[in-house]
């Protein structure tokens, strides 16, 4: 198979796959890499890197709040740019999960501080 014939097969891809080629790729590239993965009674089932108990949407606040992945990568010396960019493919992959976690997130926050 040539590059020019897997790009067409790309293109044919919806994002989630895309996101699941993405991951696939760069745990290729990076043995380090991690992955992601849901794990019952883990941080509530939600999406989080591998092996971790660092939620990808907890990432995404980070970057949200205009951490680079450079001061992410600082803050979790565990992680490493490969795991940010699964993270990142993960979320562009399913939006209204992460925005749904980061909701609940907020609301359990909030109900803390009333307390």
């Amino acid at each position: 198979m040539t590059i020019q014939e897997l790009e067409t097969q790309i293109s044919t891809l919806n994002l989630a796959d895309k996101a699941k080629l993405i991951s696939i790729l760069t745990q290729t590239l990076t043995n380090g890499s991690l992955g992601i993965k849901k794990t019952p009674g883990v941080c509530g089932g939600d999406a989080c890197i591998g092996n971790t108990r660092i939620p990808v949407w907890s990432l995404v606040c980070d970057r949200r709040l205009g951490a680079s992945d450079g001061i992410i990568l600082e803050s979790f010396p565990d992680l490493t740019a490969a795991d940010l960019v699964n993270a990142w493919a993960y979320a562009d992959a399913y939006p209204e999960e992460i925005e749904q976690a980061i909701r609940e997130n907020d609301e359990v926050m909030e109900e803390s501080e009333v307390y």
